[in-house]
């Protein structure tokens, strides 16, 4: 064996074992992001030395839910000062309409690349208005894609109700336009539903560009097609990891729902620093 077949061999040996390395170790999270609801009171308080507190912590990316009464210029210097990026931000079902231009604007000034609808009006929903919900998110995303902003839609589990011999939800993704609509799962509140994320990932391959990550220490019992309760829901969310959603199994599947953000968020944490931390620890550590 000459010296370039040996050290042809040497490298090839070591491109395997390092792929062999990897394997073994698994992937990790790029970026780790959280959605600031989860610290609302503490933003109500100090929104500059919240977002502070939260760039110490490890995030990398933010997802608002409210300005709280900042301008969007004062928006991005707080970011800008943390180095922090805010790829998303969620904006009520009601400013679809009138409101729209201006809050693309203010989208544009903080820099984000998507905005989420976390909610359709109660009205509109217990009146089975689905399919006008969709038409609302088309008419909605086509300005926004002339921004360069790509709309979303963000699940809880009241989706998963029969509606023409289907859920909700897939009336939603099949009345949308998927060049104009994507989709921000809560990874939580499918499984709440009942619902398996990876299926959703198989019927609609990149749909996903967004997930929420937050745990529940028990799901609780659902009756027939009756969504769970709210309320029976919120004492047993938890911090990730600490809980009973199996995220490996699910971010396995992360390139085939196409997902790139991935959002920590406790609606109703018991101490919001405390979750969100531990939150962090487990996702910067998790390798799947």
């Amino acid at each position: 064996m000459n010296r370039r077949t040996f050290l042809g061999t040497i490298t090839a040996g070591s491109m395997v074992a390092s792929r062999l390395s990897w394997a073994i170790a698994g992937r990790k999270l790029d970026a780790i992001g959280v959605q600031l609801y989860t610290v609302r009171n503490a933003m109500k308080a100090d929104l500059p030395g919240t977002i502070a507190k939260v760039a110490q912590i490890g995030y990398q990316e933010v997802e608002f839910a409210g300005y709280f009464d900042h301008s969007p210029k004062e928006i991005r210097s707080v970011l800008d000062q943390n180095n922090l990026s805010a790829p998303s931000a969620h904006i009520p079902y009601d400013v679809l309409d009138d409101k729209w231009p201006g809050v693309l604007e203010a989208a544009q000034v903080v820099g984000h690349k998507y905005i989420v609808c976390p909610w359709i009006d109660d009205e509109v929903r217990k009146q089975g208005r689905w399919k006008e919900a969709a038409a609302k998110f088309n008419k909605a995303a086509e300005a926004s894609k002339k921004a360069g902003i790509q709309f979303a839609y963000h699940n809880h589990h009241f989706e998963f109700v029969q509606v023409e011999g289907k859920f909700a939800y897939d009336v939603l993704l099949e009345q949308t336009d998927p060049n104009l609509v994507q989709m921000e799962m809560d990874l939580c509140w499918m499984n709440i539903a009942g619902q398996d994320p990876i299926k959703y990932f198989e019927r609609y391959p990149g749909r996903f560009p967004l997930v929420h990550v937050k745990d529940v220490k028990k799901i609780p019992p659902k009756i027939g097609d009756t969504p769970v309760d709210f309320e029976k829901v919120f004492p047993e969310m938890t911090s990730v990891g600490s809980g009973v959603i199996d995220f490996k199994r699910i971010f396995a599947e992360s390139d085939k729902a196409g997902i790139k953000h991935y959002f920590v968020e406790n609606d109703y944490p018991k101490s919001e620093f405390d979750n969100i931390q531990a939150s962090y620890k487990y996702l910067h550590d998790l390798r799947y």
